[in-house]
């Protein structure tokens, strides 16, 4: 005999699923800082240095959706939206910082293959649990999961970003392509603050 699901059981089995996702960003990116930080003194790459702070940027973030996802209401997901709006900013100013002091600098990063390994990984990682929480959230209607997805969909396009800054001074000595690929994470994340901070009027 056919059994239905109760609209209870489907919203519970929905916060299981984000709060899953969100426990799996956080442990990646709790290791992610501890790789990067070692790669990054390697090498003496500021672009790795970049994504480890954008993955301690990323924790706070899931932390932040964990804490939200435990409770309720309208407020409680005002002000956690506020805090990853925040995170989006603080992100897009240091890498706004990084990116042009290493262009006028001219700094030249040593080779890391660990960290292209890394950076890889982490990309595929990052689009697969950010396409988890944008439809873990929408099903749930919480606008925090979906805006936290998008955070980590910004992570996985750093992770690209990175990625190919490295391979290309790896390959070509093309050291000034990894601060120009963080200018493009800057515009992302300034782009998803404007969201947050100023949301779309209501249609009537």
């Amino acid at each position: 005999m056919a059994t239905s699901t109760s609209p209870a059981s489907t919203a519970a089995r929905l916060l299981r699923r984000g709060r899953l996702l969100e426990v799996v960003t956080l442990g990646w990116n709790v290791v992610g800082v501890v790789v990067l930080g070692f790669a990054a003194l390697s090498a003496r790459s500021v672009a790795l240095a970049g994504f480890g702070l954008d993955s301690l940027i990323e924790i706070g973030a899931s932390v932040v959706v964990l804490w939200e996802l435990a409770g309720s209401g309208e407020e409680r997901q005002r002000r956690a939206l506020r805090i990853i709006g925040v995170a989006f900013v603080l992100l897009a100013g240091y890498l706004s910082t990084q990116s042009t002091w290493s262009l006028l600098a001219g700094f030249h990063p040593g080779h890391s293959l660990f960290g292209i390994a890394w950076t890889g990984a982490t990309a595929a990682v990052m689009f697969a649990l950010a396409a988890g929480k944008a439809r873990t959230g929408r099903a749930l209607a919480n606008p925090v999961l979906v805006t936290e997805g998008r955070v980590t969909f910004i992570d996985g396009v750093l992770a690209v970003a990175v990625l190919a800054g490295l391979a290309l001074n790896a390959a070509l000595g093309a050291w000034w392509a990894d601060p120009l690929a963080g200018f493009v994470i800057v515009f992302y994340g300034l782009r998803e603050a404007v969201t947050i901070f100023r949301p779309a009027p209501v249609a009537a």
